[in-house]
């Protein structure tokens, strides 16, 4: 793989740790700022809808820039956005800074992916996209573990600050690696929309919606799940230790997706992840009943959960190949599917308790596989009408 890949990874793993370290900061947020938990966990909410909104706006308003450009703009926007979170003594300043901070992303993610499929061969094209998410995910690594390490002793503006520069630095290496690279031919507004209605790419992108909820419903409230499974304390280090296992798995999931989807096939793939998900839930709250089981359960959990994006990213490319605003329309559905989550989830404790989450996911699981079976099936029948027609002889 090329360098150049890998730092588009960088990227990602800078505009992802802005996202993912909000987790690790809030009892320092509450503390400093003298708000409630759940007020400084709307930090998340804030940067998940910003970012779930803003994709596909600012993918369209930038249709026509050179692609690097793009990048170094959405950085630099990242970096000012966790700037004004380091600095931030109020709590409307810091709801300001993790928006502006979620332009940025919500600008990146989907340029970078686009990028990295063009740096290299179609037939590596799932594996590019698993390298720019693999940013990602070793963000959710040490985004969460270091934000809770180091909010404590350098308190949020600290951390944020560490952010920004980590923007800031991949920024300034981007112009000396990257070439420049033309916008694709301008698409009337019109027909670029029409490209995000196909029925198809709606199906796509509403498998990512579930299926993120699926496995955030869970994951959000993976702390109180464990200390009901195995009694462990939500603030003792081996939740930290089991949720750096998790990261782990992600990374590992993340990387194994796109080499699977390459060489078996997007459809084959996700069938085969979404198999192992649904199981991989549904049995998490035995194999969470003691320590090395938990951690057994949530590192396979993890490798079939991050393993479900870059086949169904490769998909969408297969869908709509000049897919940029399919790919900023599927980076909303993740973050809305996020944002989703942690309200329905609230809402099933309250109903039938947190052992009663991992059924629910399980369950929006299957709902995913149905959607990837009528797609699958829509696909199949419209091959041999189309094989028909090409066949057909000229009058």
């Amino acid at each position: 793989m090329s360098a150049r890949t890998y730092l588009l990874a960088a990227g990602a793993f800078a505009v992802g740790t802005s996202a993912y370290v909000v987790s690790g900061v809030l009892p320092a947020v509450s503390d400093e700022l003298g708000v409630s938990l759940t007020a400084a966990g709307q930090l998340a909410t804030a940067f998940a809808l910003s970012y779930a909104i803003g994709a596909p706006l600012l993918t369209t308003v930038t249709g026509r820039w050179d692609r690097r450009t793009v990048l170094l703009a959405a950085l630099a926007v990242a970096a000012i956005g966790n700037g004004i979170s380091a600095l931030a003594t109020t709590y409307p300043l810091l709801i300001a800074g993790r928006i502006i901070a979620a332009l940025g992303a919500a600008a990146y993610t989907p340029a970078a992916t686009l990028v990295a499929t063009a740096l290299l061969p179609p037939a590596q094209r799932a594996r590019a996209v698993a390298i720019v998410f693999g940013g990602l995910t070793v963000a959710l690594a040490v985004g969460v573990p270091a934000g809770d390490l180091l909010g404590s002793t350098i308190g949020y503006g600290g951390v944020f600050g560490a952010v920004a520069v980590v923007c800031a630095l991949v920024a300034a290496v981007v112009p000396v690696f990257l070439p420049r690279m033309a916008a694709p031919p301008p698409v009337p507004l019109r027909k670029r929309f029409a490209v995000a209605a196909d029925p198809r790419v709606l199906i796509v992108l509403a498998m990512t919606v579930i299926g993120v909820l699926a496995v955030m419903v869970v994951y959000i409230y993976v702390s109180p799940l464990l200390k009901a499974t195995a009694g462990l304390d939500g603030t003792g280090a081996t939740i930290g230790l089991l949720l750096l296992v998790y990261g782990l798995g992600a990374v590992v999931g993340n990387t194994w997706g796109g080499r699977a989807a390459d060489r078996f096939g997007t459809m084959r793939t996700l069938f085969v992840v979404l198999a192992g998900i649904a199981v991989t839930l549904a049995t998490l709250t035995l194999t969470a009943s003691t320590v090395v089981g938990a951690a057994a359960g949530l590192f396979l959990w993890s490798i079939f959960s991050w393993a479900f994006n870059p086949p169904l990213q490769s998909l969408l490319l297969e869908l709509a190949p000049t897919g940029g605003l399919v790919l900023s329309l599927n980076a909303s559905a993740i973050y809305l599917g996020t944002a989703i989550a942690g309200v329905v989830g609230g809402l099933v404790i309250g109903m039938g308790g947190v052992l009663v989450l991992p059924i629910v996911g399980g369950g929006l699981v299957l709902v995913v596989i149905g959607l990837l079976l009528t797609l699958h099936l829509g696909s199949r029948r419209a091959a041999p009408a189309l094989a028909r027609v090409e066949l057909a002889p000229a009058k």
